[in-house]
Protein backbone atom coordinates (compact mmCIF):
# COMPACT_ATOMS: atom_id res chain seq x y z
CA UNK A 1 0.00 0.00 0.00
CA UNK A 2 1.42 3.21 -0.64
CA UNK A 3 2.40 5.60 2.29
CA UNK A 4 -0.04 8.53 2.48
CA UNK A 5 2.68 10.25 4.93
CA UNK A 6 3.55 13.75 3.62
CA UNK A 7 6.81 14.43 2.17
CA UNK A 8 7.57 10.41 1.50
CA UNK A 9 7.33 8.48 -1.77
CA UNK A 10 5.77 4.98 -3.21
CA UNK A 11 7.73 2.38 -4.21
CA UNK A 12 6.38 2.79 -7.31
CA UNK A 13 8.09 6.19 -7.47
CA UNK A 14 11.54 5.45 -6.33
CA UNK A 15 11.23 2.78 -9.45
CA UNK A 16 10.66 5.04 -11.71
CA UNK A 17 13.56 6.56 -11.10
CA UNK A 18 12.29 9.96 -9.43
CA UNK A 19 14.72 12.09 -7.73
CA UNK A 20 14.37 11.85 -4.32
CA UNK A 21 15.57 15.29 -2.23
CA UNK A 22 19.50 13.66 -0.67
CA UNK A 23 20.10 12.93 -4.12
CA UNK A 24 23.00 15.43 -5.34
CA UNK A 25 22.21 17.90 -8.78
CA UNK A 26 24.85 17.82 -10.67
CA UNK A 27 26.31 21.47 -11.26
CA UNK A 28 27.55 23.67 -14.40
CA UNK A 29 31.14 23.29 -12.74
CA UNK A 30 31.16 19.96 -12.43
CA UNK A 31 30.17 18.86 -16.08
CA UNK A 32 32.92 21.85 -17.31
CA UNK A 33 35.53 20.17 -15.14
CA UNK A 34 34.79 17.01 -16.27
CA UNK A 35 35.22 17.91 -19.91
CA UNK A 36 38.44 19.59 -19.17
CA UNK A 37 39.48 16.53 -17.53
CA UNK A 38 38.50 14.35 -20.48
CA UNK A 39 40.12 16.86 -23.06
CA UNK A 40 43.90 16.87 -21.43
CA UNK A 41 43.29 12.41 -21.20
CA UNK A 42 42.56 12.95 -24.62
CA UNK A 43 45.52 15.08 -25.64
CA UNK A 44 48.29 13.42 -23.20
CA UNK A 45 47.75 10.31 -25.68
CA UNK A 46 51.03 9.11 -27.31
CA UNK A 47 49.16 9.25 -31.10
CA UNK A 48 47.76 12.66 -29.94
CA UNK A 49 50.16 14.96 -30.97
CA UNK A 50 51.23 12.94 -34.52
CA UNK A 51 47.32 12.62 -35.73
CA UNK A 52 46.82 16.33 -35.07
CA UNK A 53 49.70 17.19 -37.38
CA UNK A 54 48.72 15.07 -40.17
CA UNK A 55 45.41 16.39 -39.57
CA UNK A 56 45.45 19.56 -39.57
CA UNK A 57 48.25 19.47 -41.99
CA UNK A 58 46.19 18.02 -44.55
CA UNK A 59 43.15 20.39 -43.93
CA UNK A 60 44.90 23.56 -44.33
CA UNK A 61 46.05 22.18 -47.55
CA UNK A 62 43.28 21.22 -48.47
CA UNK A 63 41.34 24.21 -47.98
CA UNK A 64 44.09 25.90 -49.91
CA UNK A 65 43.46 23.98 -52.97
CA UNK A 66 39.83 25.06 -52.56
CA UNK A 67 40.20 28.65 -52.16
CA UNK A 68 42.81 28.82 -54.60
CA UNK A 69 40.59 27.93 -57.04
CA UNK A 70 38.01 29.98 -56.11
CA UNK A 71 40.18 33.21 -56.05
CA UNK A 72 42.41 32.83 -58.62
CA UNK A 73 39.93 32.58 -61.09
CA UNK A 74 39.39 36.26 -62.31
CA UNK A 75 43.03 36.08 -62.19
CA UNK A 76 43.87 33.62 -64.79
CA UNK A 77 41.03 34.75 -66.79
CA UNK A 78 42.30 38.48 -66.92
CA UNK A 79 45.63 37.08 -68.57
CA UNK A 80 43.19 34.66 -71.23
CA UNK A 81 43.91 31.59 -68.83
CA UNK A 82 41.44 28.54 -68.72
CA UNK A 83 39.52 29.59 -64.73
CA UNK A 84 41.46 26.47 -63.47
CA UNK A 85 45.26 27.50 -64.53
CA UNK A 86 46.19 28.46 -60.88
CA UNK A 87 44.87 25.82 -59.35
CA UNK A 88 46.20 23.36 -61.91
CA UNK A 89 49.53 24.40 -61.05
CA UNK A 90 49.06 23.95 -57.34
CA UNK A 91 47.56 20.73 -57.53
CA UNK A 92 50.58 19.45 -59.12
CA UNK A 93 52.62 20.92 -56.17
CA UNK A 94 50.22 19.52 -53.65
CA UNK A 95 50.67 16.47 -55.27
CA UNK A 96 54.59 16.65 -55.19
CA UNK A 97 54.33 18.15 -51.85
CA UNK A 98 52.77 15.14 -50.56
CA UNK A 99 55.46 12.98 -51.55
CA UNK A 100 57.97 15.15 -50.17
CA UNK A 101 55.89 14.94 -46.59
CA UNK A 102 55.60 11.27 -46.79
CA UNK A 103 59.07 10.54 -47.81
CA UNK A 104 60.08 12.98 -45.29
CA UNK A 105 57.32 11.66 -42.17
CA UNK A 106 59.35 7.86 -43.24
CA UNK A 107 62.84 8.84 -42.94
CA UNK A 108 64.81 8.35 -39.69
CA UNK A 109 66.43 11.13 -37.86
CA UNK A 110 69.57 10.73 -38.57
CA UNK A 111 68.63 10.76 -42.28
CA UNK A 112 67.61 14.16 -41.25
CA UNK A 113 70.84 14.84 -39.92
CA UNK A 114 72.75 13.80 -43.01
CA UNK A 115 70.67 15.67 -45.68
CA UNK A 116 71.35 19.06 -43.49
CA UNK A 117 74.61 20.21 -44.99
CA UNK A 118 73.82 19.41 -49.16
CA UNK A 119 70.16 21.32 -48.47
CA UNK A 120 71.97 24.10 -47.35
CA UNK A 121 74.68 24.32 -49.87
CA UNK A 122 72.20 23.92 -52.38
CA UNK A 123 70.16 26.66 -51.02
CA UNK A 124 72.83 28.93 -50.96
CA UNK A 125 74.04 27.78 -54.77
CA UNK A 126 70.31 28.56 -55.66
CA UNK A 127 70.39 31.86 -54.08
CA UNK A 128 73.64 33.41 -55.31
CA UNK A 129 72.05 32.27 -59.30
CA UNK A 130 69.25 34.73 -58.45
CA UNK A 131 71.60 37.47 -58.35
CA UNK A 132 73.36 36.71 -61.97
CA UNK A 133 71.82 38.33 -64.57
CA UNK A 134 69.90 36.33 -67.02
CA UNK A 135 69.38 33.36 -64.51
CA UNK A 136 67.49 35.52 -61.62
CA UNK A 137 64.35 37.78 -62.33
CA UNK A 138 62.20 40.24 -60.64
CA UNK A 139 58.45 39.92 -59.42
CA UNK A 140 56.83 42.74 -57.70
CA UNK A 141 60.03 44.48 -57.31
CA UNK A 142 62.10 41.46 -55.77
CA UNK A 143 64.19 39.31 -57.66
CA UNK A 144 64.19 36.31 -55.65
CA UNK A 145 63.15 33.80 -58.54
CA UNK A 146 64.86 31.31 -61.61
CA UNK A 147 62.83 30.60 -64.51
CA UNK A 148 62.36 26.88 -64.93
CA UNK A 149 61.04 27.15 -67.83
CA UNK A 150 57.52 27.67 -69.29
CA UNK A 151 54.74 28.91 -66.77
CA UNK A 152 57.87 27.31 -64.13
CA UNK A 153 59.32 29.56 -60.97
CA UNK A 154 61.36 28.69 -58.33
CA UNK A 155 61.74 30.82 -55.30
CA UNK A 156 65.31 29.47 -53.64
CA UNK A 157 64.59 31.60 -50.48
CA UNK A 158 61.70 29.35 -49.84
CA UNK A 159 63.96 26.57 -49.28
CA UNK A 160 66.11 28.99 -47.36
CA UNK A 161 64.13 28.60 -44.08
CA UNK A 162 64.33 24.97 -44.49
CA UNK A 163 68.03 24.14 -44.73
CA UNK A 164 68.62 27.12 -41.95
CA UNK A 165 66.38 24.62 -39.56
CA UNK A 166 67.92 21.35 -40.60
CA UNK A 167 71.70 22.78 -40.56
CA UNK A 168 70.98 24.78 -37.05
CA UNK A 169 69.70 22.16 -35.63
CA UNK A 170 72.43 19.91 -36.34
CA UNK A 171 74.76 22.21 -34.88
CA UNK A 172 73.41 22.94 -32.16
CA UNK A 173 72.51 19.59 -30.99
CA UNK A 174 76.38 18.16 -31.68
CA UNK A 175 77.35 21.40 -29.34
CA UNK A 176 75.06 20.37 -27.13
CA UNK A 177 75.99 17.08 -26.71
CA UNK A 178 79.47 18.32 -26.24
CA UNK A 179 78.44 20.71 -23.23
CA UNK A 180 79.41 24.14 -25.73
CA UNK A 181 76.09 25.10 -25.40
CA UNK A 182 76.49 27.04 -22.18
CA UNK A 183 79.13 28.81 -23.47
CA UNK A 184 77.97 31.93 -25.74
CA UNK A 185 80.29 32.08 -28.42
CA UNK A 186 79.57 28.51 -28.90
CA UNK A 187 75.77 29.65 -28.82
CA UNK A 188 75.98 32.13 -31.31
CA UNK A 189 78.88 30.80 -33.92
CA UNK A 190 78.72 29.79 -36.92
CA UNK A 191 74.86 29.89 -36.55
CA UNK A 192 74.01 33.40 -36.35
CA UNK A 193 76.66 34.53 -39.14
CA UNK A 194 75.45 31.39 -41.35
CA UNK A 195 71.98 33.18 -40.82
CA UNK A 196 72.94 36.71 -42.00
CA UNK A 197 74.52 34.99 -44.40
CA UNK A 198 71.24 33.34 -45.73
CA UNK A 199 69.71 37.17 -45.01
CA UNK A 200 72.20 38.72 -47.03
CA UNK A 201 71.49 37.16 -50.08
CA UNK A 202 68.09 37.17 -49.43
CA UNK A 203 67.98 41.05 -48.84
CA UNK A 204 70.03 41.47 -52.11
CA UNK A 205 66.76 40.57 -54.08
CA UNK A 206 64.79 43.68 -51.61
CA UNK A 207 62.27 40.52 -50.12
CA UNK A 208 62.17 42.23 -46.85
CA UNK A 209 59.19 39.93 -45.87
CA UNK A 210 61.16 36.10 -46.53
CA UNK A 211 64.05 37.93 -44.45
CA UNK A 212 61.75 38.73 -41.36
CA UNK A 213 60.67 35.02 -41.31
CA UNK A 214 64.17 33.99 -41.58
CA UNK A 215 65.17 36.33 -38.57
CA UNK A 216 62.08 34.57 -36.71
CA UNK A 217 63.48 31.26 -37.68
CA UNK A 218 66.94 31.79 -35.74
CA UNK A 219 65.64 33.26 -32.56
CA UNK A 220 63.77 30.28 -32.62
CA UNK A 221 66.57 28.20 -32.76
CA UNK A 222 68.30 30.16 -29.78
CA UNK A 223 65.35 29.95 -27.62
CA UNK A 224 64.68 26.32 -27.99
CA UNK A 225 68.60 26.40 -27.50
CA UNK A 226 68.18 27.68 -23.94
CA UNK A 227 70.16 30.79 -24.92
CA UNK A 228 70.29 33.27 -21.84
CA UNK A 229 67.92 36.69 -22.08
CA UNK A 230 70.71 39.32 -22.58
CA UNK A 231 72.40 37.11 -25.52
CA UNK A 232 69.25 36.79 -26.98
CA UNK A 233 68.39 40.23 -26.38
CA UNK A 234 71.29 41.39 -27.89
CA UNK A 235 70.93 39.19 -30.67
CA UNK A 236 67.30 40.70 -31.15
CA UNK A 237 68.16 44.55 -30.68
CA UNK A 238 71.44 43.65 -34.01
CA UNK A 239 68.65 42.84 -35.64
CA UNK A 240 65.96 45.22 -35.38
CA UNK A 241 68.77 48.25 -35.50
CA UNK A 242 69.18 46.35 -38.91
CA UNK A 243 65.70 45.88 -39.90
CA UNK A 244 65.03 49.42 -38.79
CA UNK A 245 67.82 50.43 -41.34
CA UNK A 246 66.67 49.15 -44.23
CA UNK A 247 63.00 50.36 -43.63
CA UNK A 248 63.93 53.51 -43.18
CA UNK A 249 66.37 53.47 -46.46
CA UNK A 250 63.36 52.68 -48.62
CA UNK A 251 60.21 54.63 -49.32
CA UNK A 252 58.14 51.35 -50.70
CA UNK A 253 58.53 49.90 -46.88
CA UNK A 254 57.68 53.07 -45.12
CA UNK A 255 54.60 52.98 -47.23
CA UNK A 256 53.53 49.70 -45.97
CA UNK A 257 53.91 50.76 -42.25
CA UNK A 258 51.44 54.11 -43.28
CA UNK A 259 48.98 51.09 -44.06
CA UNK A 260 48.34 49.71 -41.37
CA UNK A 261 44.86 49.99 -40.02
CA UNK A 262 44.15 51.80 -43.34
CA UNK A 263 40.54 52.02 -44.60
CA UNK A 264 40.76 54.17 -47.49
CA UNK A 265 42.62 53.50 -50.66
CA UNK A 266 44.46 56.61 -50.64
CA UNK A 267 44.92 59.25 -52.78
CA UNK A 268 47.17 59.67 -55.96
CA UNK A 269 48.28 55.75 -57.32
CA UNK A 270 45.81 54.14 -53.84
CA UNK A 271 48.93 53.42 -51.96
CA UNK A 272 46.92 51.86 -49.25
CA UNK A 273 45.27 49.96 -52.20
CA UNK A 274 45.57 46.69 -50.86
CA UNK A 275 44.97 46.99 -47.43
CA UNK A 276 41.80 48.87 -47.21
CA UNK A 277 40.55 46.00 -49.68
CA UNK A 278 41.30 43.41 -47.80
CA UNK A 279 39.44 44.70 -44.72
CA UNK A 280 36.69 45.49 -46.80
CA UNK A 281 36.87 41.61 -48.11
CA UNK A 282 36.65 40.55 -44.56
CA UNK A 283 34.02 43.09 -43.04
CA UNK A 284 31.61 42.26 -45.94
CA UNK A 285 31.63 38.08 -44.90
CA UNK A 286 29.89 38.45 -42.04
CA UNK A 287 29.03 35.20 -40.56
CA UNK A 288 29.10 32.55 -42.60
CA UNK A 289 30.01 34.60 -46.05
CA UNK A 290 28.95 34.96 -49.39
CA UNK A 291 29.60 31.54 -50.47
CA UNK A 292 32.37 29.85 -52.79
CA UNK A 293 33.47 31.46 -55.95
CA UNK A 294 30.63 34.89 -54.78
CA UNK A 295 33.75 37.30 -53.62
CA UNK A 296 33.32 40.66 -55.37
CA UNK A 297 36.89 41.78 -54.04
CA UNK A 298 38.85 39.34 -56.30
CA UNK A 299 37.47 40.42 -59.63
CA UNK A 300 40.01 43.33 -59.43
CA UNK A 301 40.34 45.38 -56.42
CA UNK A 302 42.22 43.15 -54.31
CA UNK A 303 45.31 42.81 -55.50
CA UNK A 304 47.38 39.28 -55.02
CA UNK A 305 43.78 37.60 -53.89
CA UNK A 306 45.16 34.03 -54.67
CA UNK A 307 48.22 34.51 -52.83
CA UNK A 308 48.91 36.75 -50.11
CA UNK A 309 45.74 37.99 -49.69
CA UNK A 310 44.15 34.83 -50.15
CA UNK A 311 42.74 35.36 -46.25
CA UNK A 312 40.73 38.19 -47.08
CA UNK A 313 38.56 36.03 -49.72
CA UNK A 314 38.40 33.53 -47.20
CA UNK A 315 36.95 36.01 -44.84
CA UNK A 316 34.76 36.97 -47.83
CA UNK A 317 33.54 33.76 -49.11
CA UNK A 318 33.27 31.28 -45.96
CA UNK A 319 32.69 34.20 -43.25
CA UNK A 320 33.84 34.48 -39.79
CA UNK A 321 33.26 30.43 -39.15
CA UNK A 322 36.19 30.18 -42.35
CA UNK A 323 38.49 32.48 -41.13
CA UNK A 324 38.57 31.23 -37.12
CA UNK A 325 38.09 27.45 -38.95
CA UNK A 326 41.68 28.46 -40.31
CA UNK A 327 42.87 30.25 -37.30
CA UNK A 328 42.13 27.25 -35.51
CA UNK A 329 43.66 24.68 -37.76
CA UNK A 330 47.25 26.63 -37.57
CA UNK A 331 46.63 26.96 -33.02
CA UNK A 332 46.27 23.08 -33.30
CA UNK A 333 49.52 22.52 -35.57
CA UNK A 334 51.44 24.84 -33.84
CA UNK A 335 50.65 23.20 -30.06
CA UNK A 336 51.26 19.90 -31.89
CA UNK A 337 54.28 21.14 -33.01
CA UNK A 338 55.18 22.86 -29.67
CA UNK A 339 54.27 18.90 -27.58
CA UNK A 340 56.74 17.22 -30.26
CA UNK A 341 59.75 19.75 -29.54
CA UNK A 342 58.74 19.86 -25.58
CA UNK A 343 58.35 15.75 -25.20
CA UNK A 344 61.98 14.52 -26.63
CA UNK A 345 65.24 13.85 -25.43
CA UNK A 346 67.10 14.26 -28.64
CA UNK A 347 68.21 17.73 -29.34
CA UNK A 348 68.16 17.62 -32.73
CA UNK A 349 64.71 16.52 -32.99
CA UNK A 350 63.85 19.34 -29.95
CA UNK A 351 65.35 21.88 -32.33
CA UNK A 352 64.29 21.00 -35.53
CA UNK A 353 60.67 20.94 -34.39
CA UNK A 354 60.91 24.16 -32.49
CA UNK A 355 62.23 26.07 -35.86
CA UNK A 356 59.43 24.31 -38.26
CA UNK A 357 57.04 25.63 -35.73
CA UNK A 358 58.32 28.86 -35.41
CA UNK A 359 58.39 29.20 -38.91
CA UNK A 360 54.56 28.66 -39.69
CA UNK A 361 52.74 29.99 -36.57
CA UNK A 362 55.28 33.40 -37.14
CA UNK A 363 54.38 33.37 -41.26
CA UNK A 364 50.84 32.81 -40.40
CA UNK A 365 50.47 35.17 -37.78
CA UNK A 366 52.90 37.57 -40.02
CA UNK A 367 50.59 37.11 -43.24
CA UNK A 368 47.09 37.20 -40.72
CA UNK A 369 48.08 40.15 -39.28
CA UNK A 370 48.31 42.20 -42.47
CA UNK A 371 45.14 41.29 -43.81
CA UNK A 372 43.58 42.40 -40.51
CA UNK A 373 45.73 45.94 -40.93
CA UNK A 374 47.42 44.85 -37.55
CA UNK A 375 51.13 44.79 -39.44
CA UNK A 376 52.44 45.76 -42.44
CA UNK A 377 52.37 43.99 -45.85
CA UNK A 378 55.78 41.68 -45.45
CA UNK A 379 54.42 40.17 -49.15
CA UNK A 380 54.76 36.65 -47.50
CA UNK A 381 52.02 34.05 -48.01
CA UNK A 382 49.93 31.87 -46.01
CA UNK A 383 51.59 28.57 -45.12
CA UNK A 384 50.35 25.34 -46.74
CA UNK A 385 47.16 27.79 -48.01
CA UNK A 386 48.27 30.23 -50.25
CA UNK A 387 49.19 29.59 -53.81
CA UNK A 388 52.37 28.93 -54.73
CA UNK A 389 54.60 25.68 -55.32
CA UNK A 390 57.87 27.09 -53.91
CA UNK A 391 56.65 27.73 -50.85
CA UNK A 392 54.50 24.41 -50.54
CA UNK A 393 57.26 22.14 -50.98
CA UNK A 394 59.49 23.01 -48.03
CA UNK A 395 56.62 23.68 -46.00
CA UNK A 396 55.37 20.51 -46.49
CA UNK A 397 58.40 18.72 -46.29
CA UNK A 398 58.77 20.46 -42.73
CA UNK A 399 55.31 19.03 -41.94
CA UNK A 400 56.76 15.54 -42.53
CA UNK A 401 59.84 16.42 -40.36
CA UNK A 402 57.44 16.95 -37.57
CA UNK A 403 55.31 13.97 -38.45
CA UNK A 404 58.20 11.73 -38.20
CA UNK A 405 59.38 13.52 -35.15
CA UNK A 406 56.31 13.12 -33.55
CA UNK A 407 56.72 8.98 -34.41
CA UNK A 408 60.14 8.83 -32.82
CA UNK A 409 58.41 9.45 -29.25
CA UNK A 410 58.91 6.20 -27.20
CA UNK A 411 55.17 5.84 -26.58
CA UNK A 412 54.43 7.40 -29.67
CA UNK A 413 56.42 3.86 -31.20
CA UNK A 414 54.79 1.73 -28.93
CA UNK A 415 51.79 2.44 -30.49
CA UNK A 416 52.11 2.74 -33.65
CA UNK A 417 53.70 -0.86 -33.24
CA UNK A 418 50.37 -2.20 -32.00
CA UNK A 419 48.83 -1.28 -35.41
CA UNK A 420 51.28 -3.08 -37.62
CA UNK A 421 49.72 -5.49 -40.21
CA UNK A 422 49.65 -8.90 -38.69
CA UNK A 423 49.48 -7.37 -34.86
CA UNK A 424 45.66 -8.42 -34.62
CA UNK A 425 46.35 -11.88 -35.42
CA UNK A 426 49.05 -12.14 -32.82
CA UNK A 427 46.51 -10.74 -29.98
CA UNK A 428 43.91 -13.06 -31.24
CA UNK A 429 46.10 -16.15 -30.65
CA UNK A 430 46.95 -14.71 -26.88
CA UNK A 431 43.63 -14.58 -26.86
CA UNK A 432 42.45 -17.58 -28.17
CA UNK A 433 45.71 -19.42 -25.41
CA UNK A 434 44.13 -17.10 -22.61
CA UNK A 435 40.59 -18.67 -22.92
CA UNK A 436 41.71 -21.95 -23.29
CA UNK A 437 43.95 -21.85 -19.98
CA UNK A 438 41.12 -20.35 -17.99
CA UNK A 439 38.57 -23.28 -19.23
CA UNK A 440 41.08 -25.69 -17.64
CA UNK A 441 41.08 -24.40 -14.48
CA UNK A 442 38.71 -25.68 -11.88
CA UNK A 443 35.74 -23.82 -10.97
CA UNK A 444 36.23 -22.78 -7.53
CA UNK A 445 39.80 -20.88 -8.82
CA UNK A 446 37.72 -19.51 -11.23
Amino acid sequence: MPSKIAGTRGPSAVRGGGRTPATPRRTRGGGVRRLHERARKAWDRPLTAYYVIIGAGMLITALGLVMVYSASMITALRYDLVPSYFFRKQFFAALLGTGLLLVASRMPVKLHRALAYPILVGAVFLMVLVQIPGIGHAVNGNQNWISLGGPFQLQPSEFGKLALILWGADLLARKHDMRLLTQWKHMLVPLVPGAFMLLGLIMLGGDMGTSIILAAILFGLLWTAGAPTRLFVGVLTVAGAIGVLLIKTSANRMKRFDCIGATDPGGEGAPCLQAAHGIYALASGGWFGSGLGASVEKWGQLPEAHTDFIFAVTGEELGLAGTLSVLALFAALGYAGIRVAGGTEDPFVRFAAGGVTTWITAQAVINIGAVLGLLPIAGVPLPLFSYGGSALLPTMFAVGLLIAFARQEPAAKAALALRRPGWGKRAGVRWKSMRRRVKKRPSGER
